[in-house]
């Protein structure tokens, strides 16, 4: 093998292992312990502009107890909080598109909880299931649209575009079933996602999940049914 070609070799194969295409249908990240170094990157299917989006997730905590903490955080170019699902203690769950954030009231909880949030820029309607259960609709940034070239984080809030990170704002515990399509989800497609089914997810694919994982992050057993 020449030294060219050996280079070319090194190079895909460290790419390879960076973002390696894995079915994670039964695993779950799991964020032991608070840090700002410690998180998971997501690599996007789709690249375009999203006029839309479902996110759908199960995650396991104890710090609703405690504090804040970021579940989901999508930066783009142009907004580093272009789409952020986080925690906020004594309020509830909030969703941030392209900056403003909308809250949904939630009582806390120390059990495992599967999230679906959805957004729509023609209508600038956000829909919120907990447990397969809506919260009353609300609206955020009618008429917006979700920049490209994502940096989607798990475990941490980005404060800039690939970074920013703060050990206060840290997951602790396990996330896992996260999926994205780039089209609001019905009803019954939610809660057919919520007792386990899925609909060929085009953003981001649990079952075919491109990620990389930085600092101290395992991959483990899902603790949910």
């Amino acid at each position: 093998m020449t030294m060219e070609k050996l280079l070319c070799f090194l190079v895909l194969t460290s790419f390879s292992h960076a973002f390696g295409q894995t079915d994670m249908s039964t695993k779950a990240f799991v964020f032991p312990k608070e840090s700002d170094n410690s998180y998971v990157s997501l690599k996007a299917q789709s690249t375009k502009p999203l006029k839309a989006f479902t996110v759908c997730l199960h995650v396991y905590t104890e710090l609703s107890l405690t504090r804040g903490y970021s579940i989901f955080s999508y930066a783009s170019k142009k907004h580093s909080n272009d789409i952020l699902i986080f925690w906020s203690k004594g309020r509830g769950y909030t969703l941030t598109v392209g900056g403003p954030e909308v809250l949904f009231e939630t009582p806390e909880v120390t059990a495992p909880v599967h999230i679906c949030t959805s957004w729509e820029s023609a209508s600038g309607i956000v829909e919120f299931w907990l447990d397969g259960k809506p919260r009353v609709r609300k609206s955020l940034k009618k008429g917006y649209t979700v920049g490209t070239e994502a940096s989607i984080i798990l475990g941490q809030d980005q404060d800039s575009f690939g970074g920013g990170f703060e050990t206060n704002q840290s997951l602790v515990g396990d996330i896992g079933n996260v999926n994205m399509w780039d089209f609001v989800l019905s009803p019954d497609q939610i809660n057919t996602v919520y007792a386990g089914g899925t609909f060929s997810p085009n953003v981001l694919d649990w079952r075919a999940l491109k990620y990389e994982v930085h600092g101290e992050v395992y991959t483990k057993p899902q603790l949910w049914p």
